[in-house]
């Protein structure tokens, strides 16, 4: 935790932040969590790279392998920030409905839940912009490592779905605090359309996984 007792990614070891997120505060959350996930992608894409530089496996030119080592390095500690960032929103949407019925609540949670699926859309669109490079080291990678690559598809999987879920509900509950769905949608459009995005891209990391599933499973096919 960090210097004012506040449980971050930054500044907590991986069991002080599961257990925040066993709590029953809400704060870190699901959001907070698929921003975890999306780390753990981003670590898991930063690896596979590495090594299929070493080994000089990859087939691609080593300057765009060392691009994309570096745009997975980077997607870690924005996934991280994310993460964070979520915290911070689910604690104001808590905040929000901890207040007393009335008009005065009901625009806190419009205000907490645009802020909400904002955030969950961000995260989401960093994840899905990560599909390309987890699909080259699929087919292009380490061959040993297949079984890394596998995770990381799973782990931006869970991250996505994580985001798309929580931008559904976060603009449900916009909109029934009394903004009608349409307003919601020309109000931001970009996350608006980001659910039907990120549906697109669960379809394709579904479609890569079972692509490579003779090489990352093999005894599953004798």
């Amino acid at each position: 935790m960090d210097e004012t007792g506040v449980i971050t990614t930054q500044a907590s070891t991986v069991d002080e932040w599961t257990r925040a997120l066993a709590d029953t505060n809400g704060s870190p959350g699901g959001g907070a969590g698929a921003g975890v996930m999306l780390a753990i992608a981003a670590s898991l894409i930063s690896m596979v790279a590495g090594y299929s530089q070493r080994d000089g496996e990859s087939g691609g030119e080593v300057d765009d392998l060392r691009e994309l080592h570096a745009r997975a390095h980077s997607l870690r500690e924005i996934a991280l920030r994310l993460a964070d960032d979520d915290s911070e929103a689910s604690a104001a949407f808590g905040a929000a409905y901890s207040l007393e019925k009335g008009p005065e609540r009901d625009a806190a949670i419009r205000d907490a839940s645009m802020a909400a699926a904002r955030a969950s859309s961000v995260l989401g669109r960093h994840a899905a912009d990560a599909i390309n490079d987890l699909a080259w080291l699929a087919f292009h990678g380490n061959p040993a490592l297949i079984a890394d690559v596998v995770a990381a598809l799973g782990a931006l999987r869970a991250a996505i779905t994580g985001a798309r879920t929580n931008v559904s509900f976060d603009l449900a509950a916009v909109a029934r605090a009394g903004q009608p769905p349409e307003q919601v949608r020309s109000a931001d459009p970009a996350v608006w359309n980001s659910v039907q995005l990120f549906d697109h891209a669960r379809d394709r990391i579904d479609e890569i996984m079972l692509a490579v599933d003779d090489r990352a499973a093999p005894t599953d096919h004798e």
